[in-house]
């Protein structure tokens, strides 16, 4: 029987082709998601749908027989219930017509179950998605405003370099002109000498009047 032939099987049952594909769809994807997500999905008296993680192990090639390393991998598993075994082995006979009733499930395991957990965890993984979105939003406008900070410091410090720039031209200028006043005062200071000479030719005329 395949999933077609299951949605005809119970067609009649549920009102309709629509409404039992539907129906077959819900419970297997169910099933598939809480099984997925590491749940155990018991059903009383028909099984158990469960996660089973399998270690890295050494296996052999069936066709070369060469030894070959064997991932670790997660593989689906299902368990019978005692009551599907039972109808399997023929220790209870099926009955002729009507459902089929392994087990009667116990109280409270109807409220909730796979697809309520599923909806759940579900609900919390968006509630984190939003979370991560909303520190990453956080953190952007964080660093946005550091930047711009740091971008109005450096405008700031351009517009006070000048008037040191300024300041620095002001003062090499009055060193300039010190430095060209200075060479003035030197040739004065070698002038000196000169009067010193004439000084002394005027005591030789003297001199030499006297001498007369």
């Amino acid at each position: 029987m395949n999933k077609a032939q299951l949605v005809e099987a119970i067609a009649d049952k549920v009102g309709g082709r629509q409404q039992a594909a539907e129906a077959v769809d819900h419970v297997l994807d169910a099933i598939v998601r809480a099984v997925v997500s590491g749940e155990r999905v018991s059903v009383t008296g028909f099984g158990s749908f469960e996660k089973v993680d399998r270690p890295a192990r050494y296996a052999r090639n069936p066709q070369t027989g060469e030894r070959v390393r064997v991932k670790k991998t997660s593989v689906p598993r299902f368990r019978a219930g005692q009551g599907f075994k039972d109808l399997v082995s023929g220790s209870k006979k099926l009955p002729r017509g009507g459902e089929v009733s392994v087990k009667k499930a116990p109280k409270g395991s109807l409220t909730g179950g796979a697809s309520a957990t599923v909806k759940k965890a579900a609900a919390k993984k968006t509630t984190a998605k939003k979370a991560a979105t909303a520190k990453k939003a956080a953190a952007k406008k964080t660093t946005a405003k550091k930047a711009a900070t740091k971008t109005a410091a450096k405008k700031t410090t351009a517009k006070k370099a000048p008037a040191k720039t300024a300041a620095t031209a002001k003062t090499t200028a009055a060193k300039k002109t010190t430095a060209k006043s200075a060479p003035a005062k030197k040739a004065t200071a070698k002038k000196a000498p000169a009067k010193k000479s004439t000084a002394r030719k005027t005591t030789a005329k003297k001199t030499t009047a006297r001498k007369k």
